[in-house]
């Protein structure tokens, strides 16, 4: 599959790989992989999205991989990964633990991190053997275990059966999402980033989003919509640090706080002022500076004793 037509110039550009393979998953959909860095690094794996791709980490891409083995991947439909026939929670678990093999030596260890449904796809791997052998320690960035449509905020209702009933067919249209004009970037931000989101992140947003085929879209949207990973979240026991944009629409800052509070080994909570659902775009630096702290302490034979839950806030 040819590569998507996203922006091309700075930071927000997919850098070039180093390696790209494919990885097969266990009803044989098959996933582009690319690995960026140096070999015998810290690795880092990078779980995108529901319409996103490994574009959207490539700000996380160009910072990590100066010293880190940065392990990124499409989700089956999106990006480079063609559509395949099932679409499910078990899905998810099993393309992440196809890249585990395809990129990890047996019992070598990874920081995992996922960001909205990349986020839902650790959750769903948690309680199998192969992740309990690779993950060292996870971020997730920007998701929720459950009660998605009843908590997303895009529509400026008050909570309620109208409000989830519209929300649903709202993220589960099959119309495409046409060109990438001034009108769908300004409905692009309002649904999914801060308002103070730069022209050129929005940008960087709207061109992957876009990519996504409307089939592939509203397969995963009717996934999502009855999506229940709370047991996930309870058998998510290795360190696990939580980064939420204040102004999220999509998975409001009241998921972020119950993950906080469900999982079992928890090691911080950052609030993100002004930043909404596409935080790895809109605080680049935040969510890079948490991969290097979790790497830092987790994947080190000197790390330290793992700390308490702590919530703090910061403003990148």
């Amino acid at each position: 599959m040819s590569r998507p037509p996203y922006v091309t110039g700075g930071r927000y550009a997919p850098p070039v790989a180093g390696r790209e393979l494919t990885a097969v998953s266990a009803d044989g959909s098959r996933l582009h992989v690319e690995v960026h860095g140096p070999d015998g690094a810290p690795a880092v794996v990078l779980s995108h999205g529901w319409t996103c791709s490994t574009a959207f980490w490539a700000a996380q891409i160009r910072e990590l991989a100066r010293d880190h083995r940065v392990i990124a991947y499409d989700q089956r439909g999106h990006g480079r990964s063609p559509a395949a026939a099932a679409y499910s929670t078990t899905a998810l678990a099993d393309d992440l633990i196809a890249v585990f093999e395809a990129t990890l030596v047996p019992g070598e260890r990874a920081v995992v991190a996922g960001h909205s449904m990349g986020g839902m796809t650790v959750m769903a791997a948690a309680g199998r053997p192969r992740f309990a052998e690779h993950a060292a320690a996870v971020l997730l960035c920007s998701t929720g275990s459950s009660r998605l449509i009843a908590e997303a905020t895009v529509l400026p209702l008050g909570p309620g059966r109208a409000r989830t009933r519209i929300t649903r067919a709202l993220l589960g249209s099959p119309a495409p999402l046409g060109p990438v004009t001034p009108a769908t970037r300004a409905v692009l931000k309002y649904a999914t980033m801060g308002p103070g989101s730069a022209p050129e992140r929005v940008e960087a947003c709207a061109r992957i989003v876009h990519a996504c085929p409307a089939g592939v879209r509203r397969g995963w949207s009717r996934v999502l919509a009855g999506l229940d990973l709370d047991d996930g979240v309870a058998r998510l026991t290795v360190p696990t640090a939580v980064v939420v944009g204040r102004d999220d629409r999509l998975t409001p800052v009241v998921h972020a706080r119950g993950l906080a509070a469900a999982l079992p080994h928890c090691v911080g909570l950052t609030e993100l002022t002004g930043m909404g659902h596409m935080t790895p775009i809109e605080a680049p630096e935040a969510v890079s500076s948490a991969l290097r702290e979790l790497t830092s302490r987790y994947l080190s034979a000197s790390a330290a004793t793992p700390t308490t839950t702590t919530e703090k806030e910061k403003t990148p």
